[in-house]
Order: C-alpha cells, then sequence, then structure tokens
C-alpha cells in the first residue's frame, strides 16, 4: 500500500475506512426516523446528538476516482455480500485500536471510557443496520478528505490497477484500506456520525454514492464514529440477530475487543473478544486463520503462506505472519514500507516505520505482539531499539526458513510465490549480506533451457563439461531476452543462461559476483569464450572454416563504421543472427547502461562491440565481394545497415533514423529487377 497522506498519522487512518453516499432529509413527522433516532440515542448511551435547529450543511463532490469505484461496488456481483460487515468492523476495531495507543500518552482523549467495542443495531422498522464504536472518531476536515477523496500517495496506481473483473477489483479496494465501499453492495444511504477524540464538535456525512455527499454539524455527538446503513430492498437477512451472529462467529471472531449486538433492549456480545494470536494454534482452525489475514491486511485473498510463532527467553514476542496469495498492488511503491502492525501486550502501537522487518520482506502482512518493549515507545524509538533490532534478526530468519520450507515441500506452489514476490525478496540479495546465503538457496530464475523455474544449486549441477562460469543476459521483457542473439552460441553448445528481467538484477550480481565459487558472467560480453566448451553429441563438433576474405571485410567495416563503435571482429556467440553488439570487458552491461540513462543517471553512451557471424550466408557474401570494383563503398553502407539493425535487436534507439531509412530503401532498390 502506498503511503497514506494522514493527517495526525494513527488517526486519520481510521477516515480512510469510511466512503460514503447522499443525504436526503427525512420529514420531521416520519415514524420510521424517529424510531431509529431512538435506537441510534439507545446505542451510544442515550446521548447520541442531536441536530441543531440552524444547520450549516454544506453538499460536495467525490473525486473522480472515489465515484468509480462506488460505481464499482454498487454494482458488484461479488457473492458474499456479508463481508461488507466485516470491513466495517474491522475499521471500527482499528479506531479504537488507536485511540487506546493515543490515550497512553494523552489520558484525557479517552474521557475516563476505556471500555473499547464496537455495537452493532438492527432497527427492523427503520430498516438500518448500524454499526458503532468509541474509538477515535474523525473531524469535519478528516470526514471531508477521507470519505470523498483517496488522499494518500499510490491512487494512480491503484486506479490503474482497476480491471472491470468484479472479484479482483473488489480485492484491489480491500488491499487499498478502503473496504469501507462494501457496504454499498447492501445499502441505498450511508450516514457516519463521528466526533473525533479531544474535540468537542461532532460531524454528520451522508450519500447516496451517486456523486456527492453532505455534511453538517451533529449536536452532542458521542466520541468515536456511528455507520448507519439504510438498507435496499431485499437485504433484510442484515437485520435479522442470528444472521448477523453467524456472520461475527465466521469473520470476525477473532476480534480483541467485544462486538455487542443490541436487540430489543438486551445486550450480548457475539464474539470471543481475545486476540487470536494469544490462542495456541491447536485451537484456532484454518478459517479463523484467514479471516484474521483478511481483518489485518484489508484483503480478500487467502493467505498463501502463515506463520504463527511465540518467542520465549531473551526476547518475548508473538507473530502472526501472513504471505498473500496475490500482489499487493503496492508493492513496489518507493517508500518500500512493511505493514506489519505492532503490539505491546496486546496494545496496538503502530503500522508504520516499525521497523521490525526488512523491506524487502514488504509482501508480509500480520501482526507482532512484543512482551518486553514499552507501551509508550514511539516511533523514532523503534527504530534505535536494540530489542527491536534482535526481534527483526529473529522473525527474517524464521520467514526464510519457512520459505525453504516451502520451496523444498512444494516447489509448484513455491513457483507462485516467486512469480508475486521474487522481484522483492531478491532486493535482500543486495542489501542484507548476512542474510544472503538463506536468500541464495530462495532465489529462481527462468532460462534458456527448461520451461520452469531454476535455482542455482540446480544449475551449477547440470553445468557443460568446461564451463566455468554461470552466464545470465538482462532485459525488460522475458520473451524478448529469450529472443537475443547473443544467446544463439549458448543453446547450440547447451549452455543454460538465466534470463533476468528484474531491475534489481543489475545490482545484486555485481554485488554477490559468484556463487560456489562460480563466477556470474554475462552472455552480452565480450570476453565469453564459447570454443573451449564441448558442444552435446548432437551438435556438429567442427565449424565450417570461416570466409577467406573475412579479415578484409572486417577491416572495411572498421574504416567505414570509425567511432561508431569501439571494435568490429568475428563471433563464436552466433548460429542464425548476422550480427550483434556486445560489451567490452570492464563497461557496462548494455542493459544497465539503458536502465541507468532512463532514469537519468547517465548522460553518456559507451561504444560498443559489434560481432559478424562468419558463417552466415549475407556475410560470406559480402566477404566474397571483398576487393571487386567499387564494393568498398556498399560494403559501408552495409556496414552502417548492419549496426542499425543490431541496436534495433538490442531495442535501443537509432542515433540517425532517416540515415537509416535512406540506405534501407537503396538495398531493396538495387533488389528489385529494373522495369523492363
Amino acid at each position: 500500500m502506498g503511503e497514506m497522506a494522514r493527517a495526525n498519522r494513527g488517526e486519520a487512518s481510521l477516515g480512510a475506512r469510511f466512503r460514503g453516499q447522499h443525504h436526503h432529509k427525512p420529514a420531521v413527522g416520519n415514524r420510521p426516523v424517529i424510531l431509529r433516532r431512538r435506537a441510534l440515542l439507545y446505542i451510544c448511551g442515550g446521548n447520541l446528538g442531536q441536530r441543531p435547529q440552524t444547520m450549516s450543511q454544506e453538499t460536495r463532490s467525490f473525486q473522480a476516482e472515489v465515484s468509480r469505484l462506488l460505481d464499482i461496488v454498487a454494482h458488484s456481483l461479488y457473492s458474499e455480500k456479508e463481508i461488507f460487515l466485516r470491513e466495517l468492523i474491522s475499521n471500527a476495531s482499528d479506531a479504537c485500536d488507536r485511540l487506546r495507543y493515543a490515550a497512553l500518552t494523552e489520558p484525557a482523549l479517552a474521557e475516563g471510557e476505556t471500555d473499547y467495542r464496537v455495537v452493532l443495531t438492527p432497527d427492523k422498522q427503520a430498516r438500518t443496520l448500524t454499526v458503532a464504536d468509541n474509538g477515535v472518531g474523525m473531524n469535519r476536515d478528516e470526514l471531508i478528505e477521507n470519505l470523498g477523496t483517496i488522499a494518500r500517495s499510490g491512487t494512480a496506481a491503484f486506479m490503474s490497477q482497476l480491471s472491470g473483473d468484479t472479484r479482483k477489483d473488489m480485492s484491489l479496494i480491500g488491499q487499498f484500506g478502503v473496504g469501507f465501499y462494501s457496504a454499498f453492495m447492501v445499502a441505498e444511504k450511508v450516514e457516519v456520525l463521528a466526533r473525533k477524540a479531544g474535540e468537542t464538535e461532532g460531524w454528520r456525512w451522508a450519500s447516496d454514492g451517486k456523486g456527492e455527499f453532505t455534511i453538517e454539524p451533529f449536536e452532542n455527538a458521542r466520541r468515536g464514529a456511528a455507520i448507519i446503513v439504510h438498507l435496499r430492498e431485499g437485504e433484510d437477512e442484515y437485520l435479522d440477530p442470528a444472521r448477523l451472529r453467524r456472520i461475527v462467529h465466521t469473520y470476525s471472531d477473532h476480534i480483541g475487543l467485544p462486538i455487542v449486538l443490541k436487540d430489543d433492549g438486551k445486550e450480548e456480545t457475539i464474539n470471543t473478544a481475545s486476540a487470536l494470536w494469544t490462542r495456541p494454534r491447536s485451537e484456532i482452525t484454518p478459517e479463523q486463520y484467514k479471516e484474521f489475514y483478511h481483518h489485518v491486511g484489508h484483503s480478500f485473498d487467502d493467505p498463501w503462506l502463515s506463520l504463527h510463532n511465540k518467542a520465549e527467553g531473551v526476547l518475548e514476542y508473538t507473530n502472526l505472519l501472513f504471505v498473500p496469495s496475490t500482489k499487493p498492488f503496492d508493492l513496489f511503491d518507493p517508500a518500500r514500507k512493511t505493514r506489519v502492525k505492532l503490539y505491546v501486550r496486546r496494545v496496538f502501537i503502530t503500522d508504520e516505520d516499525t521497523d521490525l522487518l526488512p523491506a524487502y520482506l514488504r509482501f508480509l502482512r500480520g501482526i507482532v505482539d512484543s512482551e518486553d518493549l514499552p507501551l509508550n515507545i514511539s516511533r523514532e524509538m523503534l527504530q534505535s531499539n536494540p530489542m527491536v533490532a534482535r526481534m527483526r534478526q529473529q522473525l527474517t530468519r524464521r520467514v526464510l526458513t519457512e520459505l525453504g520450507k516451502k520451496a523444498t515441500e512444494a516447489p509448484e506452489e513455491y513457483a507462485k510465490f516467486w512469480d508475486n514476490f521474487g522481484p522483492v525478496l531478491k532486493e535482500g540479495l543486495y542489501e542484507d549480506s548476512e542474510q544472503r546465503e538463506a536468500l541464495l538457496g530462495l532465489t529462481r530464475f527462468r532460462s534458456t533451457a527448461r520451461d520452469g523455474l531454476v535455482s542455482l544449486d540446480e544449475y551449477v549441477e547440470t553445468m557443460r563439461p568446461e564451463q566455468e562460469a554461470i552466464f545470465t543476459i538482462t532485459g525488460d521483457n522475458l520473451d524478448v531476452v529469450k529472443r537475443s542473439p547473443q544467446l544463439e552460441g549458448f543453446r547450440a553448445r547447451g549452455v543454460e543462461v538465466l534470463l533476468l528481467t528484474d531491475p534489481i538484477d543489475e545490482f545484486w550480481i555485481p554485488a554477490i559476483g559468484k556463487y560456489k565459487e562460480k563466477p556470474f558472467k554475462s552472455a552480452t560480453r565480450g570476453g565469453v569464450d564459447l570454443d573451449k566448451i564441448t558442444p552435446p553429441e548432437e551438435q556438429p563438433q567442427e565449424k565450417p572454416a570461416p570466409p577467406p576474405k573475412l579479415a578484409g571485410l572486417i577491416a572495411i567495416f572498421k574504416l567505414a563504421l570509425g567511432d561508431a563503435v569501439k571494435d568490429v571482429r568475428s563471433s563464436d556467440r552466433l548460429t542464425d543472427s548476422a550480427v550483434c553488439l556486445v560489451a567490452d570487458e570492464g563497461d557496462l552491461d548494455m542493459h544497465f547502461e539503458r536502465l541507468l540513462k532512463q532514469h537519468r543517471q547517465l548522460d553518456t553512451t559507451a561504444k560498443r562491440i559489434l560481432e559478424l557471424n562468419p558463417r552466415h550466408k549475407l556475410i560470406e557474401r559480402l566477404a566474397a565481394s571483398v576487393g571487386e570494383a567499387g564494393a568498398s563503398d556498399q560494403i559501408g553502407e552495409f556496414a552502417w545497415l548492419l549496426l542499425d539493425q543490431a541496436r534495433i535487436v538490442e531495442g535501443e534507439q537509432l542515433p540517425d533514423p532517416p540515415a537509416f531509412a535512406r540506405r534501407l530503401a537503396q538495398l531493396l532498390e538495387r533488389g528489385l529487377p529494373h522495369p523492363a
């Protein structure tokens, strides 16, 4: 998830969970409205708040992105509409957690009311379901900012991933932390009554989700937020207390504070109300783990891997961590922030800047609950606390160990994990020298020799006789890299080449240098000597002799191209293509150079070596023409055409496209028969 643009960081995040609908004022004499207001007064202790006689109501338009989200949800065909209640309860629980932490240093914020809870109140006459909490609440500006806009970085990335596939889009909405929108699968209107902790003024926000919302003062509001869901026709099942109990038991039993059902003047706590991670693993079902993951990760997918452990000894803490089965949309956000929540003795502390896990494990979701850290620890103290550093080390090792087990015991499942998170995990190869060996064992690669993934151990075990290096090639696109002419000679000799298409590959390989005494070497560098590697038995052992005038052809190419290339020479890496470009030993890899130039980290281009395939028919014919009258000028034009061809194959821009077009047109003209 992208970095949230929060005012007051902790408090404002509650607002990110509420997105709403349009308000129509009810008639004063409307009996259902009066009954609803009586119920709401009862929910919040008999003093929910009343509208002032003189109101200052504002009508505002939703941000375009919010309107699109609302449209997706309103027309959703998602089969499990009941998840809206899970999302609202989860949001309310988070609001209480944040206030409980804030009140540690500012007790006045809690106003003496520290029995945090979530209250569900169905009203069959008014056809409303209210979800109320006594948490951190919101003020006017936060209601406008958080309910009408997506006020955080990553919005563009989020919106670009909305595909039109309802199920996938609902999953993304959950990941983005705006699961409140799911209420519109069952609601024709939503109201939010809120007062922020530490403030005296309450507010009412309302919308029908059709482009606008209203906001107005609300007198005597209780601290926290009450979300009033006005149900659509046909959704009366969510007014049935028995149905609400089943939903809470299925999705929200793990919530660590009471979820209270109020019905006919009676109160009933309908969840276990103990933090899931504090229970023995033997007492927790896979379904409970899954729903806790949905709660803590704001996700709709199932966890790929669950890690529930309790550390005892010098450090005491419990971790309940999950690896998602799908990529979070913000996985490559530049902030690279981890999303694991820190608790201290069951009290929520923060989910930002915890430093509990390295950035290359930022795909993890879950919690860590410490018994040793002080309750009043600040985010600044976290980053320098030695206990946090030791917890980070232990957690990282445990995660990597479990991933290693999965890679060994279920390689097909691990391949799915690698496709999702391999590019992120490889960042650790560059950044974390302490865990480098474990990470190298987890890495997997696409290659020229097999359809699936290959580990470094498997690669080394199947190296050709006389092969001394682990060969790699980098690029932006797997299919393009596979067709690179530099790979032709490697295939002919049965030499496997690792295909690397992640930007981080350009950094970790030089940092590591070698694996099991085998150096990494780029297949696009000029110093590769393939002649000493014995080809497979089915390949011809001897190559045809080069053309007699090849040296003369190379001399003409060098004279014609001049400073455009570093050198021209015969190649033993080409079998099908006429030419290719390679980097000289010591120069930047060609793909790496392009990457740096794209990010404006480099403004120069190194000259490359043009290699000719002496066994290609075109090169043979050009060599045969050396010494003929006028051949030198024609060969010079061919030299430029072949150089530009090699540049195009490498994905480079031509320095002089008009000259290339002119030469190509002249060549085509000479090749066509003259008209009679």
